[in-house]
């Protein structure tokens, strides 16, 4: 497997939304065929380990399959440390921003799904504690750094998180009580998917950040998706994509119906 998936062309999408003066105040929608469009939104958060390297355009293949299956479906982009607004807290900060306004988007369903990949996995985790998101009905996380601790432990991404948070768990522990899922109340059902060859974010920190749960929590599961690596969870053409299907499919069946935009 290679990580093409991330330089793969896939057709624009159906309309850009800024929402504010910066660069990263933006969203892409993928809009699905009327008759085939299920009434629920899925939202995407890239990953790349919150750093500028990487922003949305590399899930528009990703974006693409899903709108295709039905889903509307909105490609959010937020700051990263370096650039303007990004570090702990700012990228939390704008990126509840952008799916606020993205939720006020009147062409899109109100009932909203969260997949992230990566430093993404973590932000949907993140937005699916403590209330933060209204008409949440879940979110599905691809290798998600969910486990901050966990991940500092194993020195991801070059100490990403500390790079993230501005320091070590020592040095800023504010900023990683209030970062961390781990440590966080999860009140929207979590699905965490983690590839069985991933060596970028391996199951471990999926399955550390599940064993953090309590009774009280909304509930968080893990899947292992055979034969895929890190790339293969955002990789439509990979057999990774019927489990990520199965997993929003499973957030949306019984959730009050779906709710068509006006």
């Amino acid at each position: 497997m290679s990580d093409d998936v991330m330089s793969r062309p896939a057709r624009q999408p159906d309309r850009t939304e800024v929402t504010g003066p910066e660069q990263t105040d933006v969203y892409d929608v993928f809009e699905p065929d009327p008759h085939r469009a299920r009434g629920y939104t899925v939202a995407l958060v890239h990953g790349g380990f919150w750093r500028p390297t990487h922003d949305r355009t590399h899930l528009g293949p990703l974006a693409e399959a899903l709108s295709r299956d039905g889903f509307h479906v909105v490609n959010l982009e937020y700051p990263r440390p370096g650039m303007p607004g990004g570090g702990w807290p700012g990228t939390a900060d704008a990126l509840l921003a952008n799916l606020a306004a993205a939720h006020a988007d009147t062409d899109l369903p109100d009932a909203v799904v969260l997949v992230g990949h990566s430093a993404g996995g973590h932000l949907v985790t993140w937005l699916a504690s403590e209330d933060r998101v209204p008409d949440l009905l879940g979110a599905v996380a691809l290798g998600p750094v969910a486990d901050l601790a966990t991940a500092d432990r194993l020195h991801l991404g070059d100490d990403a998180a500390r790079a993230f948070l501005g320091g070590s768990p020592d040095e800023v522990p504010d900023a990683w009580a209030a970062a961390d899922p781990g440590r966080l109340r999860l009140t929207a059902p979590v699905a965490l998917v983690s590839g069985e060859h991933d060596d970028i974010v391996p199951p471990e920190v999926a399955e550390a950040y599940a064993a953090t749960r309590t009774a009280d929590d909304a509930k968080a599961t893990t899947a292992l998706a055979r034969g895929a690596d890190h790339f293969d969870l955002v990789d439509p053409e990979h057999p990774a994509y019927l489990l990520l299907l199965a997993e929003v499919e499973e957030l949306t069946l019984g959730r009050g119906g779906p709710h068509h935009p006006a």
